[in-house]
């Protein structure tokens, strides 16, 4: 089976609209035609990648308005660190199943149900009156994205065929995401401190309403006939319990501290749960991830890759932030701006990364990238208290963003490289799980690096400014190490330029 879009009539014209006959899979052009040329291909990427904007965007885009959301709905500090901790846990916590699903009942059925799931917790989120309907907002808000990216992302590799144009797909779809990541931070600026916070929630329903009524006019109709008896409950409960307590042990252990006995029990539990999964998928008849997706050369590396490099990232974003507003005295607005420069490096990387990808391969992509991003990073480990963003932020923040476009493309390929049409909704999950689990391992890690050098300087005496800005400094440093340490594993990444045809 080749690749593309569309079950048409006529089985001789792909591209007729009329058609909604049921299928496994879309029907796909032939191997010679390029579905990215066509009016509907590209409209078929600017959708997907619309979805994709709209779920890493909501990642970050609260960041900045959670001094006026804590003034405004009277949360604690401890409260408070729900509010973008809610929308990683179950995004990150239901991203496999949500992918599975995908795979099982259909790509695009998986993908209108989480964007409306995702627009009106939306909509509740910014109404909220009280913090535990905004957090409850914002978990809903994660539910709906973990429907809504592997379906996407897997609807996009099995629509453009193998070569030049998927190649150039993932890179505007890995593009996407990191240009997403950065400029949230500038759009909650504009927003919290333009109509105010409630509008970081709000500014996704008319992307959401420009979303849904696209879906069905061109995404071909992929319904799958499934029995409940060839589900995959207990394997479901296991992954989905022990991926939740993970990511919430993780956002939670530099609060609780990571010798305390929650902590530890519930990492404990969340690792004796997905042992015990992977367990029953190994025996199980209709496993949810079936472990035979692992033998594809390099997905495994490709996934781990991303998680050690996401470690880095998220921190780098994270810290950025507070320096910028609590030791720089910046406004929400000037904040956000200074990310600016981010989207535009990211941009130029992500369209140089596809002809590169045709003549190199993704390993030596993702490993230059990621020394690349460790080296921006160590330039910004370098900040002073009273800094300058033309010389000690600038210089980071663009070398920086050349490499975070390398890592974002070439794993993005390496990830959904070789893998069979009929799993590829799992090898999406499966790449975006490895990025959230790897955005919360890395705040983790680093809040706590900053936390310990931050207390240690007080207690010596040092002006507050001053102990802020060494954790800070300490925890991009460590940042940067992880960038390295993601270079050393991309090592074992299938070095693929994206030509595997797929197999049904």
């Amino acid at each position: 089976m080749s690749t593309g879009t569309f079950t048409s009539t006529d089985p001789t014209d792909p591209t007729d609209p009329t058609n909604t006959t049921d299928s496994p899979e879309p029907a796909h052009p032939a191997a010679d035609a390029s579905f990215l040329a066509t009016p509907r291909g590209r409209l078929t990427l600017v959708l997907l990648c619309a979805v994709a904007f709209l779920d890493f965007v909501d990642a970050s885009i609260v960041n900045i308005a959670l001094p006026s959301i804590q003034r405004d709905l009277g949360l604690s500090n401890q409260g408070l660190q729900w509010v973008p901790s809610g929308y990683l846990i179950t995004y990150g916590g239901l991203m496999l199943l949500g992918g599975r699903a995908a795979d099982l009942i259909g790509r695009r059925r998986v993908l209108i149900a989480g964007t409306v799931v995702f627009a009106v917790a939306s909509l509740i989120g910014g109404l909220a009156q009280s913090s535990a309907v905004l957090i409850g907002a914002r978990l809903a808000q994660g539910v709906g994205a973990s429907m809504m990216l592997p379906a996407a992302l897997s609807i996009l590799t099995t629509s453009f065929g193998a070569g030049p144009d998927r190649n150039k797909a993932l890179a505007a779809w890995a593009g996407t995401g990191a240009f997403a990541s950065a400029v949230g931070v500038f759009l909650g600026g504009v927003l919290t401190e333009g109509p105010g916070w409630r509008w970081v929630m709000f500014v996704n329903l008319p992307v959401c309403a420009l979303v849904l009524p696209a879906i069905p006019r061109l995404l071909p109709d992929d319904r799958h006939r499934v029995s409940t008896r060839g589900f995959d409950f207990l394997g479901t409960v296991l992954a989905t319990g022990g991926l939740v307590l993970l990511v919430h042990g993780l956002v939670q252990a530099p609060d609780q501290g990571w010798g305390s006995s929650r902590t530890i029990v519930e990492l404990g539990v969340a690792g004796g749960l997905l042992l015990a999964f992977v367990a029953n998928e190994a025996v199980g008849r209709n496993p949810l991830m079936p472990l035979a997706i692992f033998r594809v050369k390099g997905l495994a590396a490709a996934n781990v890759t991303q998680l050690v490099a996401m470690s880095g990232f998220i921190g780098m974003f994270f810290f950025l932030t507070l320096y910028t507003q609590e030791v720089l005295g910046y406004s929400e607005i000037k904040a956000g701006s200074a990310f600016l420069p981010v989207t535009v490096g990211v941009g130029i990387a992500a369209g140089l990364a596809q002809p590169l990808l045709a003549r190199v391969g993704t390993r030596p992509l993702i490993v230059v990238g990621a020394l690349i991003a460790s080296l921006g990073i160590g330039l910004l480990s370098r900040i002073p208290v009273h800094g300058s963003y033309l010389t000690d932020l600038l210089p980071g923040l663009v070398v920086m963003s050349f490499g975070l476009g390398f890592v974002f493309v070439g794993v993005a390929t390496a990830a959904n490289a070789g893998v069979p049409a009929d799993q590829a909704g799992l090898a999406a999950a499966l790449m975006n799980t490895a990025q959230q689990l790897g955005g919360a391992f890395g705040l983790a890690i680093l809040s706590a690096v900053a936390t310990s050098e931050t207390g240690r300087r007080l207690a010596g005496g040092d002006a507050a400014a001053d102990a802020y800005t060494e954790g800070f400094r300490k925890a991009l440093l460590v940042g940067a190490f992880l960038l390295a340490g993601a270079a050393a594993v991309a090592l074992f990444v299938a070095n693929t330029r994206g030509e595997e045809a797929r197999r049904p």
